[in-house]
C-alpha cells in the first residue's frame, strides 16, 4: 500500500489573490474556501477519497501571519501545454508572476515567484 499526493498546503497573506493567480496559471478552479484558506484544483478530477490512479494535485492556501523570508525549500514546476517555454514565460509574467534569481545560472528552465514571492519552475522540455 502507499499514498498519493493529492494536495500541496502553501502559507501565504493573501489566499484569495494567489489562488486566483494559480487557477490562471494551471486553469484551476475554486474548490473549496473559508475563513483564511482556499482549495483549488482541476475541474477535470473527479472528488472522492477513492479515485484511482494519480490525479493532479489541490493547492490549498492557508493565511498565516509571517511572510516569507528565504527560498522555497519546495517549489512547483509547471510545464507549458500549448505554447513555448518563452511564451508561457511571457503569460505568467502578464498574470503578475516576476522573475526571480535563485542562483540558478543558465539553465533550460525559468524560475519566477508568484505574487507573494514564492519561486517556482518553467520547464521547457520536461514532462512528468
Amino acid at each position: 500500500m502507499t499514498s498519493k499526493f493529492t494536495e500541496l498546503a502553501i502559507d501565504c497573506a493573501d489566499p484569495h489573490g494567489l489562488a486566483r493567480f494559480w487557477c490562471a496559471v494551471l486553469g484551476y478552479v475554486v474548490q473549496d474556501e473559508d475563513d483564511g484558506t482556499v482549495t483549488i484544483g482541476s475541474p477535470a478530477v473527479p472528488e472522492g477519497r477513492d479515485r484511482p490512479g494519480p490525479v493532479p494535485p489541490t493547492l490549498t492556501f492557508a493565511r498565516v501571519p509571517e511572510g516569507k523570508t528565504v527560498k522555497n525549500r519546495l517549489h512547483i514546476d509547471v510545464n507549458p501545454t500549448d505554447m513555448d517555454r518563452d511564451e508561457e514565460v511571457r503569460r505568467l509574467l502578464d498574470l503578475g508572476a516576476r522573475h526571480a534569481d535563485v542562483g540558478q545560472g543558465d539553465e533550460r528552465w525559468v524560475v519566477l515567484a508568484d505574487p507573494e514571492g514564492n519561486e517556482f519552475c518553467v520547464l521547457a522540455d520536461r514532462c512528468p
